[in-house]
């Protein structure tokens, strides 16, 4: 008689057993996407807009956002290399910019939200301009 009870129950833990594992899968599955992408109120002051104008040193088109890297003269006189957080280059390039759009020494004016720890020197961009030939992006408004 227990063995067919027995039997019963058996299936049914491995049944939860499954369902478990699955609802545990598709949770982190679903939950990776929410983790892997921060947000950038929690790096900059997002409220808050500098502008800053510079030399183009290097250009990251690489997930999970391009970055620009500018070398910049402060009130002071001295050399600042500064960093400045854009997009994803997929929504980047639905914009038309490619990685060859920005190249060394280009001569460059970017307004962007300010980091929360100054000597990060860091920026999330929020519009770049080349003055040298008009070139401009304004948060995918061009």
């Amino acid at each position: 008689m227990c063995q067919a009870s027995c039997e019963v129950r058996d299936e049914l833990k491995e049944d939860e057993v499954k369902r478990f594992a699955l609802a545990l899968g598709l949770v982190g599955a679903l939950g990776l996407p929410v983790l892997a992408h921060h947000s950038f109120a929690a790096h900059y002051f997002e409220e808050q807009s500098v502008t800053i104008e510079g030399t183009l040193v290097s250009f990251e088109y690489q997930a999970p956002h391009a970055w620009v890297h500018v070398s910049v003269t402060d009130a002071s006189g001295a050399v600042q290399r500064l960093a400045a957080e854009w997009a994803n280059p997929n929504r980047l390039s639905r914009d038309g910019i490619t990685k060859d759009t920005l190249k060394p020494g280009d001569r460059v004016i970017i307004t962007g939200s300010p980091g929360r720890t100054a000597s990060e020197n860091r920026m999330h961009l929020k519009r770049i301009e080349r003055p040298a030939d008009g070139w401009q992006w304004r948060g995918g408004r061009r």
